[in-house]
């Protein structure tokens, strides 16, 4: 279908929908699935639930997947469009705003304030303005191109996978930068390997036929309370603690 940027807020209802027929748990992912083309208004996909796919041709504004709910969220540009994708903005500012679980895939560059307060969702992007991941909680995020400054300000949760960084702009107050470990190379190669089906990325491509020098070239930014609180679940649970005991062993380190 077309799409134009005076549509806002396009799949909410119908994920609306989905959730007071179905539950919280929604549907079988890609049940039902959209594919538009065009410039998306504001708050595209914003709270869809698990089950709705929504793919866009094109570029989208603001806000895109704002509370994003289980859904999956792809943008690319036009395929007959001269652009290089990984130079461009695909999408706004503030993307995945409060996202709390779904997959994003985004072919291109987006705005400021990527993933603030993500807590669940899994996001894949060619680059990022400022204060990306700012305030996230939860969820895993790749950035296979540049990001902005003051990178994971405030960031308590989850995992970001930076592809060479530039150390000044990661504000590392609250996280620490670290070389990737083998279940961490196993995942980002899965993620990138998503993205450059879901998108059909060059840049992806370029990294998977690279893979044994460009593996190296990633960093993990990991919060230092989160990975205490992953420590002290993994002791809980090797010591055979019942699962209501694991919070209050990560609460005591």
């Amino acid at each position: 279908m077309p799409i134009r940027n005076v549509n806002r807020t396009v799949g909410t209802m119908l994920g609306y929908e989905v959730t007071r027929r179905y539950g919280a748990l929604g549907l079988p992912d890609d049940t039902i699935s959209l594919r538009f083309t065009g410039s998306a208004g504001q708050s595209f996909g914003a709270f869809v639930p698990r089950g709705v796919t929504l793919t866009l041709e094109g570029d989208t504004n603001d806000y895109a997947g704002k509370g994003l709910s289980g859904g999956r969220i792809i943008v690319f540009p036009p395929k007959e469009a001269p652009l290089r994708a990984e130079e461009n903005i695909v999408a706004g500012n503030v993307l995945l705003y409060g996202a709390t679980a779904g997959e994003a895939f985004f072919r291109g560059i987006v705005g400021e304030r990527f993933c603030v307060r993500n807590s669940g969702a899994t996001a894949v992007v060619e680059g990022v303005g400022d204060h990306g991941c700012e305030y996230m909680t939860g969820g895993t995020v790749v950035v296979l191109g540049a990001t902005g400054r003051n990178f994971a300000a405030g960031m308590s949760g989850g995992v970001a996978y930076l592809y060479k960084p530039v150390r000044q702009r990661i504000n590392t107050e609250m996280v620490d930068v670290e070389p990737l470990d083998g279940d961490d190379r196993e995942l980002l190669l899965a993620l990138i390997a998503r993205h450059r089906r879901e998108t059909g990325s060059t840049v992806a491509a370029g990294l998977i036929g690279r893979w044994e020098d460009e593996q190296t070239r990633f960093v993990k930014v990991m919060p230092r309370d989160y990975k205490r609180v992953l420590a002290a679940m993994k002791k809980a649970e090797e010591d055979g603690l019942p699962a209501e005991d694991l919070i209050m062993a990560s609460a005591r380190g």
